[in-house]
């Protein structure tokens, strides 16, 4: 196992300031104290350090940018408490970080839920994201629960659609296709209500519905069967 002193060595070894300024202009993505470091890099170095809360404490709390992102991926998702969730979405500053830590850690957790009906009213561009991104990989974590959960869902998903916020809309949208591809019932569902989004007056949710109705109504598109045998048409 590696020291966090030796983890902090090896991701200044990594450093390179020609990547924060390509991920800034290529995908968004802004930072504070970034060494740049791409994604797959730190993918590579969490896996070779493990599992490890106590450390994954310590690197975030580093306030080094690629340090937080190692976080969300050594933490053991089933020991996340809802005081460590609240502490850690409200430093978000970009749409990598906040799914990172949404996809990675909140959606396996026993308070995905909670904090998915929570954040998704929340002002903050990124904490709403977080609901929204935890919300869409949920989806696709949980393979138990029956639809009645996700139809009580949709009505989230229309309640925000209106949030003009690129990153937000991007989520929302996000989450209503992963609805939609969670089995064939849930697909017919979540494709009603993009239609309904289409008669929205703002430009976030009809961009939302169009797009939402082009990969459900897809041949293309890949349906699941969650949960397994239970809703098969």
């Amino acid at each position: 196992m590696m020291t966090y002193n030796e983890i902090i060595e090896e991701l200044y070894e990594l450093q390179d300031a020609d990547k924060v300024v390509f991920k800034e202009k290529k995908f968004g993505i802004i930072s504070n104290n970034s060494l740049g470091i791409y994604h797959k890099d730190l993918r590579v170095l969490a896996k070779a350090i493990g599992k490890d809360n106590d450390l994954a404490i310590q690197l975030f709390d580093s306030g080094i940018y690629e340090a937080r992102l190692l976080c969300s991926k050594m933490f053991n998702p089933k020991d996340v408490t809802e005081d460590l969730m609240e502490r850690w979405v409200v430093t978000f500053e970009n749409w990598e970080v906040c799914d990172s830590f949404s996809m990675g850690l909140f959606s396996k957790s026993d308070f995905a839920l909670a904090k998915i009906l929570e954040w998704t009213e929340r002002e903050s561009e990124f904490e709403k994201r977080a609901g929204f991104a935890t919300l869409a990989s949920y989806c696709m974590a949980d393979k138990k629960s029956g639809n009645d959960l996700f139809e009580q869902i949709l009505p989230i998903i229309k309640r925000e659609a209106n949030d003009e916020r690129l990153y937000v809309k991007k989520a929302v949208n996000w989450a209503l296709r992963n609805i939609g591809k969670r089995n064939i019932d849930l697909n017919k569902k979540a494709i009603e209500v993009a239609y309904e989004l289409l008669g929205y007056e703002s430009k976030s949710a009809k961009w939302i519905a169009k797009n939402a109705i082009r990969e459900l109504e897809g041949e293309s598109v890949k349906i699941l069967d969650y949960p397994r045998s239970i809703y098969r048409s």
